[in-house]
């Protein structure tokens, strides 16, 4: 299998605030493909499997970014990872909602919205505060869409600083494709989900940070403002065929990620048609 060579030079420095998404990331010479280094775990197969699930979904392929997996050697180092296609396109910018409301309102997002102390609440007014930023009218029903993604996976990396819009060169705002889910599925082996545990005793121990820690509860409130829009269709024979197909990461890596996937189907039925 080829070993795809970059350069610490190019190597990208983007603004994270969450010590899981610190990967080492590479856009070569402004290429059409970023590149993503694991850095805590197993970021890379979680990228490839939720975004070829997602493929069994009522999302369109132009709703998410598609990743692949690959072994990146830098310098004479090898780490597992994964490319995807750029989806930004010349002269457009990608906002984050932290960044966005803080440069209007000169404070935190984050922090207002967790002034209130019901979820439906935070749910609201944060959606209504996107409305009122970018015009993005139908914001809700892509919270819920990000939301229901968080919870199916185990997302526990969503906060205002992962949550992005799209800004065009003529000053106009779009949705930005789903991307970023690699602190999903248990994927920190490091710190706080050792492979050797049992993922029954691990799951409840991981939390969102959109609107609650509780996946389930801040799901629930947007299903209940906003409609649930996105369901599956994909079945443990079209899990083992992904994870068959990939061909870099460990099989007792695999194994978990299969039994984590099947549990959660489990735990979400009423999103599988």
């Amino acid at each position: 299998d080829r070993v795809i060579e970059l350069n610490i030079n190019d190597m990208k420095n983007t603004e994270r605030h969450s010590s899981k998404g610190n990967q080492l990331k590479w856009n070569p010479a402004n290429t059409e493909t970023w590149y993503k280094a694991d850095y805590i775990g197993y970021e890379g197969l979680t990228e490839y499997m939720v975004s070829h699930l997602l493929m069994h979904s009522t999302l369109s392929t132009e709703d998410f970014v598609l990743y692949d997996t690959e072994i990146l050697r830098v310098g004479k180092k090898d780490y597992l990872g994964c490319k995807s296609s750029n989806f930004l396109p010349d002269g457009w910018q990608l906002l984050t909602l932290e960044r966005l409301f803080h440069t209007l309102h000169g404070k935190s997002l984050y922090q207002s919205i967790f002034q209130f102390g019901d979820v439906e609440d935070r749910a609201q007014f944060l959606v209504d505060q996107v409305i009122q930023m970018t015009g993005l009218k139908d914001f809700g029903k892509y919270l819920c869409t990000l939301l229901t993604i968080d919870a199916l996976f185990l997302n526990e990396d969503r906060h205002m600083h992962n949550i992005g819009v799209l800004l065009d060169p003529l000053g106009i705002y779009h949705y930005c494709p789903v991307f970023d889910n690699g602190c999903s599925l248990l994927s920190d082996t490091t710190t706080d989900y050792p492979l050797e545990e049992d993922i029954i005793d691990l799951i409840p121990q991981v939390q969102a940070k959109t609107l609650s820690t509780d996946f389930l509860e801040q799901l629930d409130a947007v299903e209940k403002l906003y409609g649930q829009k996105l369901h599956f269709d994909f079945n443990g024979q079209i899990i083992e065929t992904l994870l068959k197909e990939e061909k870099f990461y460990s099989t007792d890596i695999k194994i978990r990620v299969r039994d984590i996937i099947l549990q959660q189907r489990r735990s979400y039925q009423y999103l599988f048609s």
